[in-house]
């Protein structure tokens, strides 16, 4: 992947630590020639210290995608960094605990409404708040954990991330016409800190490593972020709308075998 992403200005949102696939999008976005600019949200000290370790140290914009002055003065923010955005990194997603862990029926609208505005809503209007500094060629690439299906305790994230699946294809559609892209990769399980906030994940864990055709790390968040970065590198120039799985093949088995 030497050289892929030469010249390409990157905003990357959701490193929080270097256990994160946003983290290694952005170091190998680096390695691969690409400016990268950071967002962080809540605890920025922690982020900021965690772009210290990439190989060139990035800049830090606080955003918090549910704040629409945040949003309204970003493309600003991010113009001190640099004058243009050819890849942006939605990797934004979060649901009360009372969404999650099997309580699907009991979760109260107020819970449901934070998981949709931060994890569903928030890939357009990121994208929106991007747009001023976006041209012909850029490409929005978001993360998502298969929707297709209803998986043990994702509940209310598995609702969130099938609208955002949706909202990219919507996306794609409005924003085609300025030549823009918008895709998703669908990663497997990883041992990331939002995973680590979900009740009952290590479910999770044996399905995948013992199942997956390829077989599947559950601590290797590599793959995904190359994904991401080929479908925001000139080589899917004709590609908009679609879900690129990065999960060792698990999608396309038949049900029996993808019983968690």
């Amino acid at each position: 992947m030497a050289g892929l992403l030469e010249g390409k200005r990157l905003l990357v949102t959701g490193v929080i630590t270097d256990q994160s696939i946003a983290f290694s999008v952005a170091k190998l976005a680096q390695e691969n020639g690409a400016t990268v600019v950071l967002t962080g949200f809540g605890r920025m000290s922690l982020v900021e210290r965690i772009a210290k370790r990439l190989p060139a140290e990035a800049p830090v914009i606080e955003l918090d995608v549910t704040n629409q002055e945040h949003l309204d003065t970003l493309a600003e923010k991010v113009g001190k960094h640099m004058d243009g955005i050819d890849g942006l990194v939605h990797s934004i997603g979060f649901a009360p605990a009372s969404a999650l862990g099997g309580n699907f029926l009991e979760t109260t609208w107020e819970d449901v409404a934070t998981a949709l505005h931060v994890s569903t809503y928030s890939y357009k209007s990121l994208a929106m708040a991007a747009l001023p500094l976006m041209q012909r060629g850029s490409s929005v690439v978001g993360l998502t954990f298969d929707a297709t299906k209803a998986w043990p305790v994702y509940d209310w994230m598995g609702v969130a991330k099938a609208g955002l699946e949706s909202a990219s294809r919507y996306l794609a559609l409005h924003l085609g016409k300025q030549g823009i892209r918008s895709n998703l990769v669908s990663a497997g399980p990883l041992r990331t800190m939002a995973a680590k906030s979900i009740p009952g994940f290590e479910q999770f864990e044996d399905a995948w490593t013992n199942r997956a055709p390829l077989g599947w790390d559950l601590s290797d968040q590599e793959p995904a972020a190359k994904a991401v970065l080929a479908l925001i590198s000139d080589w899917f120039p004709a590609t908009t709308g679609e879900i690129i799985h990065v999960d060792g093949g698990y999608h396309a088995l038949g049900a029996e075998a993808t019983t968690v």
